[in-house]
């Protein structure tokens, strides 16, 4: 094939990406539309027996372009969960309409590249209004700027699938009286970022957030003597490897935020889990009302009165009204030694009967309680095809 042949068909493959991309520009405007018709409707937003219906019929006509049945569910999975997810936050703008503003002030920690910065982008690209990022140096002045009214919001990390919760968080949440408004879960893909061409071996220094040094243990004891040097977030750590220009320092964190310093990645997937995610929480000073249409996750701090089997007792209240539970964490008092605060994210709507029995019942019996917030769930769980195999055999 001579090298016209080859950029001919290239250009072919350019338009039909052009064309791809306006028919899912298209798909979106109907799914719109659905969006419109459920809030009228008080119609669910997602229905699973009409997913695996279109599963199962796009794998049998995919059969007759030779596409692989695989193929075809990971590429519409992505494509329903993002109409679910854009439907969801349609429906939450309709419930909430005081809440949409023009422009969006968001504080989150670190700057540019940070990984709370890639999770501010992706969860207000969804929302209507301009974007105001503001990058700040701890948690502490993240949540001051939301309470103080210089922020409307605030992205804060909650836990890693790799390094666990972050206890930070936590205890910043014990003294606050703002509320969970939204959630999103970010994939985490640590990479090793140099400014100038180096080897492994050429490394001396690292920089980068302590998460990122716990997540990627195992890798940083293969490198031998190293020296550690912790900063205040991913973006901190780019930052100060671009200004010391030296083949001998290198940072750890995203390879598109290494971009926006001038980095690049000479060795990627180092962290110990491979499949790494964070979890972040978005917060405001007001909660908000998620339309009962909408999945929805309740996250609650209680403490219990000192006595053997409380705690049990607390948790069998959710049993007994079908409530699931989804996290338990454990965090200290302040000022009250051996005593204990509990932090419990269930799945559930505060607008329902069975949530606000539920609710009512634990706060009549905790030492103190409190409903931290009420939000969408915006993990989508793929539908299951049944007999993939057995449809892409047939």
């Amino acid at each position: 094939m001579s090298s016209k042949e080859l950029e001919n068909i290239r250009v072919r493959i350019t338009d039909l990406d052009c064309e791809l991309l306006a028919l899912l520009a298209e798909r979106q405007k109907l799914t719109d539309q659905v969006a419109q018709t459920k809030i009228k409707n008080d119609i669910p937003v997602r229905d699973k027996k009409r997913e695996e219906e279109l599963l199962v019929r796009l794998i049998k006509q995919g059969k007759a372009y030779n596409l692989d049945a695989s193929f075809i569910t990971q590429l519409f999975h992505i494509i329903i969960e993002n109409s679910v997810l854009n439907q969801q936050a349609m429906l939450a703008s309709h419930a909430n309409p005081n809440r949409t503003l023009p422009i969006n002030r968001v504080a989150f920690l670190g700057n540019k590249g940070s990984y709370s910065y890639l999770a501010t982008q992706k969860y207000f690209a969804r929302r209507p209004g301009d974007l105001i990022e503001i990058g700040c140096q701890s948690f502490a002045e993240i949540i001051n700027k939301v309470e103080s009214g210089d922020a409307d919001y605030a992205v804060l990390p909650i836990e890693n699938t790799s390094s666990g919760s972050i206890n930070e968080v936590y205890d910043q949440l014990q003294h606050t009286h703002l509320s969970i408004i939204g959630e999103l879960t970010h994939p985490v893909q640590h990479t090793l970022l140099v400014k100038q061409d180096a080897q492994l071996s050429d490394i001396k220094t690292l920089y980068a957030h302590p998460q990122v040094f716990a997540q990627c243990s195992t890798f940083i004891s293969e490198l031998g003597p190293i020296e550690i040097k912790p900063c205040d977030s991913t973006s901190a750590a780019m930052l100060a490897v671009n200004e010391l220009d030296s083949k001998c320092v290198a940072a750890m964190g995203s390879e598109a935020g290494g971009n926006m310093y001038g980095l690049k990645a000479i060795k990627t997937n180092i962290a110990n889990q491979k499949e790494n995610h964070s979890r972040f929480i978005v917060v405001a000073k007001e909660p908000i009302i998620v339309p009962l249409q909408v999945p929805a996750k309740t996250t609650l701090v209680m403490s219990t009165v000192q006595k053997p089997g409380a705690l049990v007792d607390a948790l069998l209240i959710l049993r007994d009204n079908k409530i699931n539970m989804t996290k338990l964490e454990s965090r200290p008092i302040t000022g009250n030694p051996w005593e204990e605060m509990f932090y419990i994210d269930v799945e559930g709507n505060v607008q329902d009967g069975p949530m606000q029995q539920a609710l009512e019942t634990l706060n009549a019996m905790a030492r103190s309680f409190k409903v931290l917030g009420c939000y969408p769930i915006e993990q989508i769980t793929p539908t299951k095809v049944a007999a993939v195999n057995a449809l892409a055999s047939e």
